[in-house]
């Protein structure tokens, strides 16, 4: 090996001694704040799951649908009947 491969090779190994010396000594994530203990039943909006399977191949306008859709929206972006 010439002189311009042990150049090479110290610079290789000088660049992951460097990446391990930075990356090593990081602190992992701190935990993120726990997940609700569980919604209540009365918390919990109504199923409208066989409704909402119902309704996918629904190619009119059906009131039942568009209420159930309307409904899982607001829960979805946590709007309440209250902001509307």
């Amino acid at each position: 090996m010439g002189r311009a491969g042990r150049i090479a090779s110290i610079a290789v190994l000088a660049g992951l001694v460097l990446t391990l010396a930075f990356v090593a000594p990081s602190d992992p994530p701190a935990p993120r704040a726990s997940a609700p203990a569980q919604i209540s039943g009365a918390d919990a909006g109504p199923d409208y799951g066989d409704t909402l399977r119902r309704c996918r191949t629904v190619t009119v306008a059906h009131p039942e649908c568009e209420a159930a859709w309307e409904a899982k929206r607001r829960r979805f972006f946590g709007q309440g009947e209250e902001e509307r």
